[in-house]
């Protein structure tokens, strides 16, 4: 159940840094990128977020796998 959890946590964090590239790609982000030099905060959250989950997930898989070898 638990290894079931840290994949869901994994593919999560894949599909928010993808679609937080894609925001920081966006008109609004361009904008945001001309006037303060970064894209949105939303954009950079959201792949922030992502990487999070991501290390958590495949943190969780290797700790799961490693218990029960």
């Amino acid at each position: 159940m638990l290894r079931l959890i840290a994949l869901a946590l994994l593919v999560t964090g894949a599909v928010l840094v993808v679609y937080g590239i894609g925001a920081s790609q966006s008109l609004a982000s361009d904008f945001s990128r001309f006037f303060h030099g970064t894209p949105t905060d939303k954009s950079i959250w959201l792949m922030i977020g992502g990487g999070v989950l991501g290390v958590v997930g495949v943190a969780g898989l290797l700790s799961r796998s490693k218990s029960h070898a």
